[in-house]
């Protein structure tokens, strides 16, 4: 369990490292859309060769992977309106609509982005080992995310001071999630465990949709598509060295 812990806050970790280089090395939008893309890229390929694909081989044809799916998509569909409704519709926005929100939901939005994909990390090491793979899709992600995120909340006046500590505490909810994945599913059954990571994959199909792949053209432009196909393409390679 240890283990698991340590992963998932290194799969974390990017959010502290894309903070910090926010806030001490500023960079254009258009970088980070294109940052964003890229690893829009890489979650997309960890989605449909990682979790999906997976799930299919792990349900042996229990009919599972499309509920799960549907329901990872709903889900965070659902909890993002609530979100939204409190006050966190621009958690993740580089110019500063921050400032109308509150603290609360920002984090709860930043959570909910984030712990799926951390249990699923979890989930992996039930195989004896880590998916490299799956933990730099993660890593490379949460770049961007941390970056415009942080951008945003320095324009609109938190103190740098609780906006690290914001990514700290993501970071380690992300150790405690993966921690989770591996100890509560140690004894699942496989459908249980394709359900898990259909879920998983429905979630973080519906976020890529929803916050960052816009805002990733928007400030990206047309370029956007190749970075994104460049994120693919190295999240599959690493899946085949695996």
């Amino acid at each position: 369990m240890v283990s698991a812990f340590l992963w998932g806050f290194i799969a974390g970790s990017s959010l502290i490292i894309g903070g910090l280089i926010a806030l001490f090395l500023p960079i254009s939008k258009r970088l980070i859309g294109l940052i964003m893309a890229f690893g829009a890229g890489v979650l997309i390929s960890a989605v449909a060769f990682e979790l999906v694909e997976e799930a299919v081989q792990t349900s042996a044809g229990s009919g599972g992977v499309a509920s799960g799916l549907f329901a990872g998509a709903l889900t965070f569909y659902a909890g993002d309106l609530l979100i939204d409704h409190l006050g966190g519709v621009e958690r993740k926005s580089s110019s500063g609509e921050q400032a109308s929100g509150s603290a609360l939901p920002i984090v709860l939005g930043t959570v909910l982005d984030g712990i799926p994909e951390s249990i699923v990390l979890g989930l992996t090491l039930l195989g004896g080992e880590i998916s490299v793979s799956i933990l730099v899709a993660i890593f490379i992600s949460n770049l961007p995310e941390a970056i415009a995120g942080t951008t945003g909340l320095d324009q609109a006046g938190w103190p740098h001071r609780r906006i690290m500590g914001m990514w700290v505490a993501v970071a380690l909810l992300s150790g405690l999630a993966a921690m989770a994945g591996y100890s509560v599913f140690a004894s699942a059954a496989p459908s249980t465990i394709a359900f898990v990571q259909a879920f998983a994959g429905g979630a973080l199909l519906a976020m890529l949709a929803d916050t960052m792949m816009p805002e990733a053209f928007e400030y990206g432009g047309k370029e956007v598509g190749l970075l994104t196909t460049l994120g693919f393409a190295v999240a599959f390679a690493l899946r085949l060295l695996e």
